[in-house]
């Protein structure tokens, strides 16, 4: 029987704006949804409770100046630090314990105390480059935890990332693309916000080939993502070989939320995360942790961190209330065979 962690915090609904679509509710649904009596996600899995990281750990990924300015802008109260990105009371302490969230879920896998886990927080992360709060992110959260993971464990040296949110994780990239000790992997609407993450963005210098882009067009569905799974990140996986996975787990990329146009289903979005639980369970001893970013639709946000919960779980179990979107998606051909190409894989 697999044992599979759940790490959240009631205090992650204190950072929220009225009118914002990073929300408090968005948590507050995924809460609701693992509760239900439906699914009893909370009685089957283990649910432990995290910790704000130190600066030390943030220092790992972020600079001073910007772990100050976000502090700066917490203390201060209802602050934008971009047209998408606010701080308001607690803002900073809050982050912390989301970046806290992702730790706490890893430390959990690595000691031995779970098999897996599952990290519900909130402010989202993906953004935030080492010096910028970006796109609704504070600080890096998987990031800060990958790097905490190979600054204190010997057993992890390789780590990958795998990032199925619709928008470029930008900030993470930034993180690790001279680094050839972690693979970024990002399956994104292109060109989008934040427009960054182009087909031939693989890495810089001794790290060529250990950041995988693969940059969707709209419209781009169930189908499309599965053969990229498939033919491209199934062999760039096996020939890292990572000693842990982390999972930037968006749900945006599904066809009814408001904020993107791509037309992935909850059904597509199960298979995704059923195939990098495999991985992990051929690669990597079975050593992953799914992390929340984005998605802004609630029905599909809950429900896909549910389903996603189910394949942590190696369980068949599939909730869709809101079902498929039937319209022919886009083809991914050409954008496969160029992948195959640049990656030399084959």
């Amino acid at each position: 029987m697999t044992t599979t962690a759940y790490v959240t915090h009631l205090d992650y609904r204190r950072h929220t704006l009225p009118g914002h679509p990073e929300h408090a509710g968005r948590i507050e649904a995924i809460w609701q949804a693992f509760e239900n009596e439906k699914h009893k996600l909370t009685e089957t899995m283990l649910s432990l409770s995290p910790v704000p990281v130190s600066q030390d750990d943030l220092l790992r990924v972020h600079t001073p100046r910007h772990i100050e300015a976000v502090k700066r802008a917490s203390e201060q109260g209802n602050v934008w630090l971009d047209p998408d990105t606010y701080t308001v009371p607690g803002s900073y302490e809050i982050a912390c314990l989301s970046a806290g969230g992702v730790v706490r879920a890893v430390r959990a896998v690595l000691d031995g105390e779970a098999d897996n886990a599952l990290a519900a927080v909130r402010p989202p992360g993906h953004h935030a480059t080492p010096n910028r709060a970006m796109g609704f992110c504070l600080f890096s959260n998987v990031a800060v935890a990958a790097r905490l993971a190979q600054a204190t464990y010997d057993s992890v040296n390789r780590v990958m990332i795998v990032d199925f949110d619709v928008h470029h994780g930008n900030g993470t990239q930034d993180v690790f693309y001279d680094d050839p000790s972690v693979l970024y992997v990002s399956t994104h609407q292109y060109p989008f916000y934040p427009g960054t993450g182009a087909l031939t963005d693989i890495g810089a210098g001794d790290s060529k080939g250990t950041t995988l882009n693969m940059p969707l067009s709209a419209g781009v569905g169930n189908s499309g993502y599965q053969a990229l799974y498939e033919s491209v990140l199934w062999p760039i996986a096996r020939r890292f070989k990572p000693d842990l996975i982390l999972v930037s787990a968006g749900f945006d990329a599904h066809w009814a939320d408001p904020l993107a146009m791509m037309q992935l289903d909850l059904d597509g979005y199960a298979h995704l995360s059923r195939e990098v639980v495999l991985m992990a369970d051929e690669l990597c001893g079975g050593r992953i942790v799914f992390v929340l970013e984005g998605g802004y639709d609630l029905q599909v946000l809950s429900h896909g961190m549910v389903n996603s919960a189910y394949a942590l779980l190696h369980e068949d179990n599939l909730v869709d209330p809101v079902g498929p979107l039937d319209v022919a998606a886009r083809p991914v051909g050409a954008l496969l065979d160029q992948l195959l190409a640049l990656h030399e894989i084959g």
